[in-house]
């Protein structure tokens, strides 16, 4: 053998494939033949009993590991390197804390509760995660997405229609109650909307964790990308539209559910004038201002050493202002109020709210775990060091049931808080639990100064934020150039989540996902494959102009798996590249032999030089076949003819049988994966695959005719099989004994066609 080796190092120039080549001898290999001569091993199979014991086993040094992979905190802490990260981490964590307690703050708004419960869910989960967590960067708390998830649940089972009460009205003597008047009891409405609130993230997080236990993280990969990045724009939108009453302070109706958001306008649009111009004002320069610098410390931030705390810095600004100009006396403002000191008391769960919240509570699940796990893998990735993603989901269980026991609601991350965490030089948790500390001294002590600060401000914050996500629009038409296919999953999940809500819509996107794979799979895109002139290689005859077929040869080739979806279609799309009905042409034979043996036995046709010919000149009448259906479909018995029939010659008799011109078949299997029963039942020729052999084997599909002989490694091996017994009428269709390495699988039937029922 001759080769030469290349090093790729540089961009491959078109020179080297015309000045270089390489020749590979070895002999000519069926699958059976490739098996004896290098001695394939059996697999070996294991009993329930064995794979049971094996798992189960228990050593001292698997149990250390079992233990760590649950704790790591105990792998990564004892090797913590205090000189080299302590500092950044410091760093890291004072900062990300104050961006933590002002994201906290806002996104409650989102979860429809009161602002406070978003600093305790800003606390609670970091708490946990960094024992349980396995990723160095993220920043665990709450995110936009699952926020507004968790509001819609709240809105629709505690709804202000439901705390509506009669108006005291207090005279000189006396208090009369006026049942016309009625106000919403503000206490009760958010003691119930916490409840609420807390039950489902305490479901989110038991969903988590039995989803860790039973090691099902793997089912996130079927979010894909192009479904993330739809869903999450349009969570992005309904976040923008839940906000905009907010920042013009106007009275609207809770709206959740198919349509939500165009009734959200109407109802903004209808009570317009009623706009409070001080947080309007207040709201559209937060947006303004946040996104400005923003876009600076993206812009410079190779050159600021630390990004600029803006939302902490309009925060402080706005809270002055509202205090000293005093907004909600003077002119109507709509302020926080009430961030009292402390920590609220543990509460249990409600379990009569269940059944309500499961389905919302599995979807919110799944959201918040995706979105954390591909963060921190992109971090991981960046920082040279994995993640394990059913670990992740159990941290994040842990935390979500933790957290809901102590009136916080459901924790993931947020992108732009994990990226303030690593760009201030985060190395590990550690910064993860500065940042829940420094959450910490807000509860306890600094949180009554926020209580001036204006609602618009928050909602300013929150739709400033987006623009990441709102940024992913871009994406489109890229992905219309490099895939329709991902294009259309991305625009579908996109108007569905917009349109159905974001639960129905998440399952929208996924159904329509699967579908697109579905139809993939079940119309693939078939091909007959030619050969280049003295080479090994094989390529789609519709894609290049100087390939030949082989005389007498088709080459077909499919691309997916062969199940029942798709078995109809194969055997269509095979009867179009031989250009015959494999079946008709079998029976038109078997009756065309049977009329042959029966007018031989009459006398009318007799055997001569030339053949058969007809006793006589008058044309013979065809009689009515009375043959058995299931006899026309067994192999041709030739046993009684005195002659071997040519059927590609014209008859005696008026005998007619379509032409058929090929006499060998192959089949490329090579990117079949699998294939099911009715798959089995439908192919006379099936791959190479090893575990796939064994199926057959063991559905006895092998017999005295189709034998395992007919595999090969190659395309090329089962053309050179082929030209042994069908040698090529011209020189240029000799085909070279020179092989390639290659790695497709194939079957070759070197009968004269082959039947698929």
């Amino acid at each position: 053998a001759r080769m030469h080796a290349v090093d790729f190092t540089g961009n491959m120039m078109d020179e080297f494939f015309h000045e270089n080549d390489y020749h590979v001898s070895r002999r000519i290999y069926s699958n059976r033949v490739f098996d004896q001569f290098h001695e394939r091993q059996a697999q070996e199979i294991q009993s329930l009993r064995e794979r049971l014991s094996r798992t189960c086993g228990c050593t001292d040094k698997w149990a250390v590991q079992k233990i760590k992979g649950l704790l790591p905190i105990l792998d990564w802490l004892p090797k913590y390197p205090v000189k080299q990260w302590l500092p950044g981490d410091v760093v890291s964590g004072v900062t990300t804390g104050l961006v933590c307690c002002l994201q906290g703050v806002a996104y409650a708004l989102l979860a429809s509760v009161a602002p406070v419960y978003g600093l305790y869910s800003a606390f609670f989960p970091i708490l946990t995660y960094f024992v349980l967590g396995t990723s160095r960067h993220i920043s665990v708390g709450p995110f936009p997405v699952t926020c507004l998830m968790v509001g819609s649940v709240v809105l629709t089972l505690a709804p202000d229609e439901q705390f509506l009460r009669s108006v005291n009205i207090t005279g000189v003597n006396k208090t009369v109650t006026d049942e016309r008047l009625m106000e919403i009891d503000v206490e009760a409405r958010e003691a119930q909307r916490i409840l609420v609130a807390c039950t489902m993230t305490v479901l989110v997080g038991l969903f988590q964790v039995a989803m860790g236990l039973m090691k099902v993280g793997f089912l996130v990969r079927y979010l894909s990308d192009p479904l993330v990045g739809g869903f999450t724009t349009a969570a992005a939108f309904h976040v923008f539209i839940s906000q905009i009453k907010t920042i013009l302070s106007v009275p609207i109706y809770n709206h959740n559910g198919f349509f939500s958001f165009a009734y959200t306008l109407i109802d903004v649009g209808r009570n317009i004038n009623q706009t409070n111009i001080a947080d309007l004002i207040a709201g559209l320069l937060t947006i303004f201002i946040v996104m400005a610098v923003k876009e600076i410390n993206t812009k410079f931030q190779h050159k600021i050493p630390v990004p600029i705390p803006i939302e902490v810095i309009v925060t402080v600004i706005a809270s002055a202002i509202s205090h000293v100009m005093d907004l909600n006396s003077l002119y109507g403002a709509s302020i926080v109020h009430s961030l009292p000191r402390g920590f609220a008391p543990p509460q249990t769960p409600n379990i009569a709210l269940i059944g309500n919240i499961l389905g919302s509570s599995f979807s919110t699940a799944v959201v918040g775990y995706a979105v954390a796990v591909s963060v921190a893998k992109v971090y991981a990735a960046k920082h040279d060091y994995t993640v394990d993603g059913n670990q992740e989901l159990i941290a994040f269980g842990v935390s979500n049931i933790f957290g809901g026991c102590f009136s916080s609601f459901v924790a993931s991350t947020a992108l732009s808080r994990t990226a303030v965490q690593e760009s201030t030089g985060g190395k590990s948790q550690v910064a993860g639990i500065i940042s829940a500390l420094m959450v910490m001294i807000v509860i306890l002590v600094l949180g009554p100064f926020l209580q001036p600060l204006q609602k618009s401000v928050l909602a300013g914050i929150v739709i400033a934020n987006l623009k990441g996500m709102f940024t992913q629009i871009s994406e489109v038409p890229v992905l219309w150039r490099q895939n329709r296919t991902d294009c259309l999953i991305w625009i579908a999940t996109c108007l569905a989540s917009i349109v159905l809500g974001l639960d129905v819509g998440l399952l929208a996107g996924l159904v329509f996902e699967m579908g697109t794979v579905v139809v993939r799979t079940q119309f693939p895109s078939c091909a007959t494959l030619g050969n280049v002139s003295n080479t090994d290689i094989y390529k789609n005859m519709k894609d290049y102009k100087n390939i030949y077929e082989p005389e007498g040869v088709k080459i077909f080739r499919i691309p997916s798996p062969i199940f029942f979806a798709n078995i109809d279609f194969f055997r269509d799309k095979l009867k179009d590249a031989v250009g015959f009905n494999p079946l008709r042409i079998l029976r038109k034979r078997n009756k065309a032999v049977k009329k042959m043996k029966k007018l031989i036995k009459k006398g009318e046709l007799t055997l001569t030089s030339n053949g058969l010919q007809a006793t006589c000149s008058m044309p013979i009448e065809e009689s009515e076949d009375e043959s058995n259906m299931e006899d026309l479909d067994k192999p041709t018995d030739y046993s009684d003819l005195p002659v071997q029939v040519n059927w590609n010659v014209e008859l005696p008799a008026n005998i007619r049988v379509p032409p058929v011109n090929i006499h060998s078949l192959i089949l490329d299997f090579s990117v079949v994966s699998f294939l099911d029963i009715s798959a089995l039942k439908g192919l006379k020729a099936v791959w190479q695959l090893s575990y796939i052999i064994e199926k057959l084997r063991n559905c006895t599909f092998f017999d005295d005719e189709i034998k395992t002989s007919i595999f090969f490694l190659t395309i090329h091996d089962a053309m050179l099989c082929i030209h042994e017994s069908h040698p090529p009428k011209t020189v240029s269709e000799k085909v070279t004994k020179t092989f390639g390495d290659c790695t497709s699988f194939i079957c070759s039937f070197k009968d004269e066609f082959v039947a698929f029922i």
